[in-house]
């Protein structure tokens, strides 16, 4: 039996490519908690998370005083209990997303640890449903973006072979959200999804309202329409409009999933890694999906969600946008607009080391090898 030795910690500040906007704010940067696990095999486990640009200092606060000096000692191998413990010893500060997003790191090394040792890709490991995935694109939506830009992206993904785009929505007049999504139907046809997301910018009257006014634009679904906590307010939306309900990327709790699904608050699921605490609750909540007959399609992390979307067997898109490219040797690979699960051993995260250990950040990079309770 293999015990954890060592723990190190970094975090790495990305700046986005392009300019990302939506309904309630831009993201400006993306902090990245990167968390290495060593054994007394002397075989190693990365795994990492992300903020949108404010917590990152906290995360890795949590990581270095609380969690790591929790897993010395430990059997590399017992995923499930250290998961639960180190969601009990911060009990005081779950559910939430400082928390979950340092669990989502820890958690997703052990994976990476684990699949390494057993020489099998994470999508295997994990359930081994296909080895390819759907994409489709959100780096050309931004609210930001004029209509023409909207539809030219739209026609570039296409000629890929994407199955579809993500368009931002919730301009001041619903109009305008129409005008720039009918374009793009127009341009790309009806065999094309079009994906939209509120990013939680509307009210309930106003969701209602505007998902009325796009019904005959065939929209693939609408995303996060509310405010993430408004489980009533999704379910009076869900009933009154026959475009598919995607939530998830705001969700901290494998709880706040049934809750969802048992009263019919959404259609798509789209739990989230980095904000569900890690892989081992991710799929608890895509096989409990999977009861309710619901399709999971992952919000954001596509170097490590199409693993996971291939693991499972409602696994049905991979959002493209990257976000390694800085930090990885190789890039996912793509095939006929489809997103092909890695083969190598591991999460399939090919790290630049060089390139990490240059951009960590100083102030947050810790080495941890004593054990703390």
């Amino acid at each position: 039996m293999a015990r954890i030795e060592k723990i190190e910690l970094r975090m790495v500040d990305l700046v986005p490519k392009v300019k990302r906007t939506d309904a309630i704010q831009s993201f400006v940067s993306q902090e990245t908690p990167i968390v290495t696990i060593t054994d007394s095999d002397g075989a190693t486990g990365t795994g990492y998370s992300y903020t949108i640009g404010t917590g990152g200092s906290s995360v890795m606060r949590l990581l270095a005083d609380h969690l790591a000096p929790r897993l010395i000692g430990r059997d590399a191998d017992m995923i499930e209990a250290i998961w639960h413990e180190l969601e009990f010893a911060t009990h005081a500060t779950t559910i939430g997303a400082i928390t979950s997003i340092a669990l989502a790191a820890v958690d997703t090394a052990l994976w990476d640890l684990r699949a390494r040792k057993q020489g099998l890709p994470l999508w295997k490991l994990a359930g081994g449903a296909k080895d390819r995935c759907p994409l489709y694109t959100t780096e050309g939506g931004w609210l930001h973006i004029d209509t023409q830009a909207l539809v030219d992206d739209a026609l570039e993904a296409q000629s890929k072979g994407f199955n579809g785009s993500k368009v931002k929505i919730g301009k001041p007049h619903g109009a305008e959200d129409f005008e720039r999504l009918a374009a793009v139907r127009a341009a790309v046809g009806d065999g094309y999804e079009i994906m939209t997301d509120c990013n939680q910018g509307f009210a309930v009257d106003e969701a209602i309202r505007r998902a009325e006014r796009l019904r005959e634009l065939d929209l693939a679904w609408i995303e996060e329409p509310l405010p993430a906590d408004d489980i009533d307010g999704h379910v009076r939306l869900s009933s009154s409009t026959a475009t598919p309900v995607a939530i998830g990327e705001s969700l901290y709790s494998i709880r706040h999933f049934r809750e969802y699904m048992q009263k019919g608050a959404c259609s798509i699921v789209q739990v989230d890694v980095g904000r569900i605490g890690g892989i081992t609750p991710w799929l608890k909540v895509a096989h409990a999906a999977e009861a309710f007959d619901i399709p999971v399609c992952p919000h954001f992390l596509m170097e490590l969600h199409v693993s996971l979307t291939c693991a499972v067997p409602n696994g049905k898109y991979v959002e493209y946008i990257p976000q390694l490219d800085e930090l990885t040797g190789s890039r996912m690979t793509i095939e006929d607009g489809h997103a092909l699960a890695p083969a190598e051993p591991g999460i399939g995260i090919d790290w630049d080391w060089d390139a990490v250990l240059g951009m960590s950040i100083p102030e947050f990079t810790a080495t941890v090898t004593e054990r703390g309770d």
